[in-house]
């Protein structure tokens, strides 16, 4: 089974992937983890990273190339990254986007890297309208055309455990129907 688990940043989306494929024994693979690398590897910061993006699209490009080359190779995976639902296309067996008030999100990468959450929320959201801005230029990607998907969780009142039991439980319904 290819599944692949799509949001914006702070949605919960590394967390319950990381987890639905502890469940169901598959490979999980973080695009965000490799842009993080990126952006370490040169010693700058993820945002920096995506305002160099803007005017080099190498990054993304080669990123997402990766995301579609593994979604080729593989059966038994869970792909998380912004775009993986896009580029995994049809190879996919199930895509889901997750999603949370940008407030709950911001909060959420506050907490997690440390850092004041009023930085957070403004470099949030600067880093959304810059890959708004990339993946429409580049792919024709509209963000909010959710149609792709098969599942969205809005998961702003949901802890991680209760957002894993509600994809698990559609997985099955899906297995089911298949």
């Amino acid at each position: 089974m290819l599944l692949t688990v799509s949001g914006p940043p702070g949605s919960g989306k590394s967390t319950v992937a990381r987890e639905i494929a502890v469940r169901l024994e598959l490979e999980y693979i973080s695009g965000g983890t490799v842009f993080r690398q990126i952006a370490n590897d040169r010693g700058i910061s993820v945002g920096e990273l995506n305002k160099i993006a803007e005017n080099d699209d190498s990054i993304d490009r080669e990123l997402d190339e990766n995301i579609r080359q593994i979604a080729k190779t593989r059966e038994n995976a869970v792909i998380e990254s912004r775009l993986a639902g896009w580029m995994a296309g049809e190879k996919a067996d199930i895509r889901l986007w997750l999603d949370a008030d940008i407030g709950v999100r911001a909060e959420r990468i506050a907490n997690r890297e440390r850092e004041e959450i009023n930085q957070i929320l403004k470099d949030t959201m600067e880093r959304e309208a810059s890959e708004r801005h990339r993946y429409q230029e580049y792919y024709g990607i509209d963000f909010s055309d959710l149609s792709i998907y098969d599942l969205v969780v809005d998961t702003s009142e949901e802890n991680a455990d209760q957002v894993v039991e509600k994809v698990m439980a559609f997985i099955k319904r899906h297995s089911d129907e298949t």
